[in-house]
């Protein structure tokens, strides 16, 4: 009996030698990362996944204003894209449609009430293209370190630990 496990721990100990070594899976968890987020020229979030990029900005009767930007935040005027955004509550969703109105285009409808939207903007460069979707949080309340509201906020909230930053 004492011969069979000294020989169990010595084919153990050979076997670690010879099988070749598997670094351990990393357990630390990923840090989430946000993409910088950019404020347009009129004070909206701006979508830099499509060019001409997408100014959203929320106006004060609470309508969607989308105005196309160049690289250098000049507005350009809108061509044959076409945009929709679905947003609110997933079991009654607000659904937007726009329409031209000189450089930008205006939601046929208002934002619910509420501050807080789960937002889905899709963007087809012309119709039947492929659609290019964002998806973000509409939170309509003002930011307490810069001029924006908090869907635009341009400013790093996070400290190191995840804890909004001390003010």
């Amino acid at each position: 009996m004492i011969m069979k496990s000294n020989l169990t721990l010595v084919l153990a100990a050979t076997a670690g030698l010879l099988l070749p070594s598997v670094p351990a899976a990393d357990k630390t968890p990923e840090k989430h990362r946000h993409e910088k987020i950019q404020a347009g020229p009129t004070g909206g979030r701006l979508i830099t996944s499509v060019e001409p990029h997408v100014e959203f900005l929320i106006t004060k009767e609470r309508k969607v204003e989308l105005r196309y930007v160049d690289d250098d935040n000049k507005v350009v005027a809108p061509l044959e894209q076409v945009i929709s955004v679905v947003l609110g509550d997933r079991a009654a969703p607000t659904r937007l449609t726009f329409t031209k109105d000189g450089d930008k285009l205006v939601s046929d409808k208002a934002v619910p009430a509420g501050n807080n939207h789960p937002t889905v903007v899709q963007i087809r460069q012309h119709p039947g293209a492929k659609p290019v979707t964002e998806k973000f949080n509409l939170n309509l309340d003002s930011c307490p370190t810069c001029k924006y509201l908090e869907y635009a906020c341009v400013c790093d909230h996070e400290g190191a630990d995840g804890d909004a930053a001390k003010k």
